[in-house]
């Protein structure tokens, strides 16, 4: 696939700035660039290799003002990293795909799947399975009884669907994922644990992306739900009864427990934890590595918290500050109460 800056320009509505003949068919990182291949500027820390790059062709935003000459022809766009994705979507939507059904998959007898659907060999699907059209299932997939799969859905390598679960259309899970594995339940008794049994399910709404080996657990009762839009990174757990709302983003080893619900255009930092039965509101971004255990901060959203427990970010970066003074200080507390002990003892001495 062939495309010149014109064309380009014409997709994106930038503008041209060099040949317009000038033709592409591959990607590429800027300071990576070879002819024939388009690339982006939209951090100024890349910038030097801007008159370097071998690209034939590099995104700009429209304000940008080059400070040396440039050999590429540019294509000027209201945002190069947004024009980017669009390309690359497009890029990906021409990839030649084949539909079919491979005679080393197993296909239950009652399982329904729609035209155009690609099934990949050794998946395997399961009695009442409903697959809607356009999906692709790739090998080793495990889709079990009663599950509902959307349209146009993309399940990768190992991808497993536990029974009764429903993904819906337009998504995408990767590798490794787990949809509706039983949730941490066991009930304490002198004997040990007894298992709670997990009757609910997980429920994955259109357009989720999820990453590589992340689990959304079914629920103890109801549905665990994942809303419109949401994009979980690889590493993820969704426990039982979780509600992640419509657009939100979670990081890479983040944990949501049990019963939490996480409102809509959240964005969650690698590695945070969010303690069960909680509410984060709309709106909320919390640095990686922080903590939430509750709190108001968190319920009326739109805050962006750090630290655990989790504080404003203003507030955590000035208790950061403190931490680093803090040996110093020690070191001064201590000289004040040996000099303190001094005093005492000569005023006691006074007559």
């Amino acid at each position: 696939m062939v495309f010149t800056a014109e064309q380009i320009a014409s997709f994106t509505g930038g503008v041209v700035e060099g040949d317009k003949n000038a033709a592409i068919s591959t990607f590429a990182k800027i300071e990576e660039g070879k002819a024939g291949a388009l690339s982006f500027l939209a951090n100024p820390q890349y910038e030097k290799y801007l008159y370097e790059t071998e690209s034939s062709i590099v995104l700009v935003n429209k304000d940008f003002n080059p400070s040396q000459p440039v050999k590429a022809t540019l294509v000027r766009v209201d945002n190069a990293y947004e024009s980017v994705a669009q390309l690359l979507q497009l890029y990906e939507s021409m990839n030649e795909r084949t539909p079919g059904i491979s005679s080393l998959a197993y296909v239950d007898k009652t399982a329904k799947i729609g035209e155009d659907c690609y099934v990949a060999p050794f998946a395997y699907i399961g009695p009442n399975v409903t697959i809607g059209t356009g999906c692709d299932i790739h090998p080793h997939v495990v889709i079990q009884q009663d599950a509902v799969v959307g349209e146009d859905t993309i399940l990768y390598p190992h991808v497993t669907i536990y029974k009764k679960c429903k993904v819906g259309s337009h998504c995408i899970i990767h590798a490794g994922t787990v949809i509706g594995a039983d949730g941490f339940g066991f009930a304490p008794t002198p004997q040990g644990y007894d298992k709670i049994p997990q009757i609910g399910i997980a429920e994955i709404s259109d357009h989720v992306e999820i990453g590589a080996n992340t689990c959304v657990d079914r629920s103890t009762l109801g549905a665990t739900r994942v809303k419109k839009g949401v994009k979980l990174d690889n590493l993820v757990q969704i426990a039982h009864n979780v509600e992640i709302g419509e657009n939100t983003v979670i990081s890479s080893q983040a944990g949501v427990a049990g019963s939490a619900k996480v409102g809509k255009w959240c964005m969650l930092g690698g590695q945070v934890g969010v303690s069960g039965h909680i509410v984060i509101g709309d709106k909320t971004h919390v640095g990686a590595q922080s903590g939430i255990p509750g709190g108001n901060l968190a319920r009326k959203g739109g805050a962006t918290l750090m630290g655990y427990p989790a504080v404003d970010h203003k507030l955590f970066a000035r208790q950061m500050a403190a931490l680093k003074s803090l040996p110093d200080m020690m070191m001064q507390l201590e000289a004040m109460k040996k000099e303190i002990q001094e005093l005492r003892q000569q005023v006691n001495k006074l007559p």
